[in-house]
């Protein structure tokens, strides 16, 4: 006979992945192991491999008033380690967690102050809700957006103020380094140019955090001709970018492929901290196109590669201190974080690590903390036992 759990012990977190095929079966698969009329609201990564409209379709037949919020994806991060092709999902027991959400349609022209106004709407239900069910409480904003919309910046800024001393985290949504569609869902469907605000609350602490394990080399790189709207950069050091970035990090234009821009990562510094902008590809015209916001003028430097297993080891110990004891964190790892680990064949111990600590989320073309969009950071939200 199954153990029952305690009744005074917290509901923890739930989880589930399904690598189906079908996309009707994935979704019968892991909404069956989350139990979703018990939870305040499910957030799922979704491998760009499934079609989006009938697997957007799965999901809303469960929906029915349930949260339901997700995102294409580069990867996920499994309950059991890092995979691709699945379906992975993180639910909210009602019980522990209350969860809001709303999206933003046609970002592209948005409205700011409007949706400022109505992000600090969303913010002050939630406050007052976790003050009536908990005399008080925690909150998190979660952050997904289209990851080809090029507007991470305007609102992760936009949002981050709205929401006061609440803290964003989030991610953009991928495709596997095609670079043609992106999407996130929002209660009903999948959708382009789009983002989902979220705010999770609960009495449980909350934390969100952000690592990277790079540190600026001595390569100067100023950027001195680029096209800001496009995030397109044609001159390094007054040379063709893509030349040039080439000469810096010792090899051919021909050889520059993203495994290359994961291990040589541009990075700015930023009120006194480090920063990657980093190259999402070389172009034909000898110009390179960057996953966030360049402008001439900027000065950068090429990124080296630390320790990447002693960093994650002692981010996950900081985080089970920080939240008195992890039930799950809540992961946004860059796609090229995982192009690095690959070609320095450390897949398996990071995949064993995530498992062990727990973490839960999905490769992203850019993560947002606060009100910063960067690139090649794990990102996150670090939820403890209660």
């Amino acid at each position: 006979m199954p153990l029952m759990p305690d009744a005074c012990s917290p509901d923890p977190v739930r989880v589930a992945h399904s690598r189906a095929d079908d996309p009707e079966l994935a979704v019968r698969e892991v909404m069956r192991h989350l139990d979703l009329p018990d939870l305040a609201g499910v957030i799922l990564f979704c491998s760009s491999r499934y079609p989006v409209e009938a697997l957007g379709a799965a999901l809303a037949r469960r929906a029915d008033g349930h949260i339901i919020i997700a995102c294409t994806s580069s990867g996920e991060i499994t309950p059991v380690g890092l995979a691709e092709g699945s379906l992975t999902a993180i639910g909210f027991p009602a019980s522990e967690f209350r969860l809001d959400a709303m999206c933003l349609d046609d970002i592209g022209g948005i409205n700011a102050g409007a949706t400022h106004g109505a992000v600090r709407r969303m913010a002050a239900i939630a406050e007052a809700e976790a003050r009536q069910r908990w005399g008080g409480g925690h909150h998190a904003g979660i952050f997904l957006i289209d990851g080809l919309s090029a507007q991470e910046e305007l609102l992760t800024l936009t949002i981050q103020n709205a929401l006061g001393q609440v803290p964003l985290v989030g991610g953009s949504s991928g495709d596997d380094l095609d670079f043609r569609e992106t999407f996130v869902f929002h209660q009903s469907h999948f959708r382009r140019d789009a983002a989902v605000v979220a705010l999770l609350s609960s009495r449980r602490p909350l934390h969100v955090f952000r690592a990277q394990h790079f540190e600026p080399g001595p390569s100067r790189m100023v950027i001195t001709r680029a096209d800001t709207a496009s995030r397109c950069v044609h001159e390094i050091n007054a040379e063709p970018a893509a030349a040039e970035y080439a000469r810096l990090i010792g090899a051919r234009i021909s050889d520059l492929s993203p495994a290359l821009f994961a291990s040589h990562p541009p990075i700015v510094k930023i009120g006194g901290e480090y920063y990657a902008r980093s190259i999402r590809s070389a172009n034909p015209d000898g110009s390179l196109s960057f996953y966030g916001a360049i402008d001439e003028g900027v000065v950068m430097t090429l990124g080296e590669t630390g320790d990447i297993m002693a960093s994650l080891e002692r981010l996950f110990a900081d985080l089970e201190r920080e939240v008195g004891g992890i039930d799950r964190v809540l992961g946004f790892d860059c796609v090229l974080n995982g192009l690095e680990i690959r070609q320095r064949q450390l897949a398996d111990r990071v995949s064993r690590l995530y498992a062990q600590s727990r973490v839960v989320g999905f490769n992203t073309y850019g993560e947002q903390v606060r009100t910063l969009h960067m690139n090649q950071t794990f990102s996150g939200l670090a939820i403890g036992r209660g």
